[in-house]
C-alpha cells in the first residue's frame, strides 16, 4: 500500500464513467447516477487502498463494490492515475485492447 496525495482521472476514464451512466440510466431512470456516485466513491477509496490491488495489463485493477466494473490505475509520485473504468462483462479481448490503447 502506498501513500497517495492525489487522484487524477484521465479523460478516457471520465468518458468510461459517462458511458456507464448513460447505459444504466437507459435501463432505469436514476440508476446511472447511482452508478456514477458509486464508482466515484470506489475511486476515492484509492486514497487509502492504492497499490494493494492485483495488476492486469500493466495496471492495478480494483473491482467496483456495486457494479461489474473495474478501475484500472497506475501510481506515480504519490498520485493514483485512473486510466480506465471498464465493464467486466465485456469480451476479455476487448478489455485488453482498451488497456493497450491507453498506454
Amino acid at each position: 500500500m502506498q501513500e497517495i496525495a492525489d487522484i487524477v482521472l484521465l479523460g478516457e476514464a471520465s468518458l468510461d464513467l459517462d458511458q456507464g451512466r448513460k447505459f444504466y440510466n437507459q435501463l432505469q431512470r436514476g440508476v446511472g447516477d447511482y452508478f456514477y456516485d458509486s464508482l466515484i466513491a470506489d475511486i476515492e477509496s484509492l486514497y487509502l487502498y492504492a497499490g494493494i490491488h492485483s495488476r492486469h495489463g500493466g495496471y492495478y485493477c480494483m473491482l467496483s463494490h456495486r457494479f461489474p466494473f473495474a478501475v484500472y490505475y497506475e501510481i506515480s509520485d504519490h498520485v493514483a492515475i485512473v486510466v480506465a473504468v471498464l465493464d467486466m462483462r465485456r469480451n476479455p479481448a476487448w478489455l485488453h485492447k482498451q488497456l493497450d490503447k491507453r498506454e
